[in-house]
Parts: structure tokens; C-alpha cells; sequence
């Protein structure tokens, strides 16, 4: 019974982690809402996009007199922004030109009515970044196995309040989890996606792949230390807990 309450307890602080990292990462659409000539509007702008289609940018305003501009240009580019004016009557809508995999735009909307303006998302400009499609047969394994390895992690710090203790089977299992999942399947989420097989260190400075290469250091450390019988309740949670951090920073931008 005790071990069917840590799973419980393993899966609930995992989904809780997840959904942080899923709702606070920058490729998440940025929402939010602003008023115009007394009149809230409602917006939800894409962080994240395929490289295969244009983005297709609409703002519903229910309001035939407001009008809207696009603007866009190279992100970090000190040039003037590109623009085009936004069609419809009670719903505007653009076109975003598609860029290369791993390209980025910044981008801005502006609505207008009589003279009163103001911007979408707000002061600063948006960042867009374009990247291939990712088949399902790839993704929905590489989700499965990140988060059996998160899962995993986790459960395995809770075996310290588990008798008698099963470290080293459990430390097995989440290295296993996290070589497949952050790894071999992680290569080719890369690969589909920006056309790379590995953006880390010692050949990038991509955050994600980094964060898979540290929690996967820390697990290795575990298990030599687990294996041998050297302070295995210590080892194991530190790594649980240096994956937590990981997992917390936002995948890159």
C-alpha cells in the first residue's frame, strides 16, 4: 500500500512540474487582453510555429471600425520592421511570412480606432521561432519517455521512505527512461525539428538539450554512488532534485 501512495504522490509532483514548464515556457502563445476606445480585446499570439505555413495572425475585435497592422522583422535586427494591414471587420487577420527552421521573428500588432492605438502584446515585441514538423510516431514516444523519466526521478528520491530500499533498481530505470527519451528520441525530435541532431554542449548552447545533459550527469552520479552503497538516500535525492531545477527552466527560446 505504501508504494502504491509514493507512485500517487510521484505522479502527482510530476504532472504539477509538467504543466509549470508547459504553461510557463517561452514557445507558449502569450494571451492576455487590452482596452481600445473603452472596448476590452482579447489576444493570443504564437511563440512558436511551423516552418512549413505562414502564421496566420487574428485578433477578434467584434468592432468594424478597428483597424490593425502586422509588423515583423529579423529578430535582433536593428532594421525597420516589415508591415502589412490586417483584413476583416470583426475579426482581423495577417499573414506572418514563414522562416527556415530555428529562424526567428519579433513581432508586433497595432490596433488603431479613430485616435486611439495601442500594441499587442504590450511595450516589448514578441518572439517567434520557426521549426519543422515533428511526426507523431516520435513525439508522442519522446513525451512518454521524458515523462516516465521525471516519474521515475521522482519516485526513486521517495524510496527513502520506502523499506526495504530499492535505489539502485529504480536509479536503473530513470537513466534508462532519460537516455531514450532525452536522447535517442530526443535526436531525432531535433533533428525533425530544426535539422540538428544536438544543439548542446560542447557544439551549441541550446537549453534544452543542456538541461537533458545535466539531470543525465546528476543520475550518472547517483548511480555510481548508489551502486556502491555510499550514502544512496543522499545521492538519489540530490539528483531528483537537480532534475526538478531542470525541469522548471524554460525550454529554449
Amino acid at each position: 500500500m505504501k508504494k502504491i501512495i509514493l507512485w500517487i504522490i510521484a505522479f502527482l509532483i510530476t504532472a504539477g512540474f509538467a504543466i509549470y514548464q508547459r504553461v510557463t515556457g517561452p514557445t507558449y502563445p502569450k494571451t492576455g487582453k487590452v482596452v481600445l476606445a473603452g472596448k476590452e480585446i482579447k489576444f493570443k499570439l504564437e511563440r512558436s510555429h511551423s516552418s512549413n505555413t505562414n502564421y496566420l495572425v487574428e485578433i477578434a475585435t467584434n468592432d468594424p471600425e478597428i483597424k490593425g497592422e502586422l509588423y515583423w522583422r529579423p529578430f535582433q535586427s536593428k532594421g525597420d520592421f516589415n508591415f502589412v494591414e490586417m483584413k476583416g471587420d470583426k475579426k482581423l487577420s495577417a499573414e506572418l511570412p514563414a522562416r527556415k527552421p530555428l529562424e526567428k521573428w519579433e513581432y508586433f500588432v497595432k490596433l488603431s480606432k479613430g485616435k486611439e492605438e495601442v500594441t499587442l502584446p504590450g511595450p516589448n515585441v514578441l518572439i517567434i521561432r520557426f521549426k519543422g514538423d515533428v511526426p507523431s510516431w516520435v513525439l508522442i514516444p519522446h513525451i512518454f519517455f521524458m515523462f516516465g523519466a521525471m516519474l521515475l526521478s521522482t519516485r526513486t528520491a521517495l524510496e527513502v521512505f520506502n523499506k526495504p530500499y530499492n535505489f539502485l533498481k529504480l536509479t536503473i530505470w530513470t537513466i534508462s527512461f532519460l537516455i531514450i527519451g532525452g536522447f535517442l528520441l530526443g535526436f531525432a525530435m531535433n533533428w525533425f525539428a530544426f535539422g540538428e541532431m544536438w544543439g548542446g554542449f560542447p557544439f551549441g548552447n541550446d537549453v534544452t538539450d543542456n538541461k537533458t545533459l545535466v539531470a543525465f550527469i546528476g543520475w550518472i552520479v547517483a548511480y555510481y554512488f548508489v551502486k556502491r552503497d555510499l550514502a544512496p538516500k543522499l545521492f538519489t535525492v540530490l539528483a531528483a532534485l537537480l532534475m526538478l531545477i531542470v525541469y522548471m527552466i524554460p525550454h529554449s527560446v
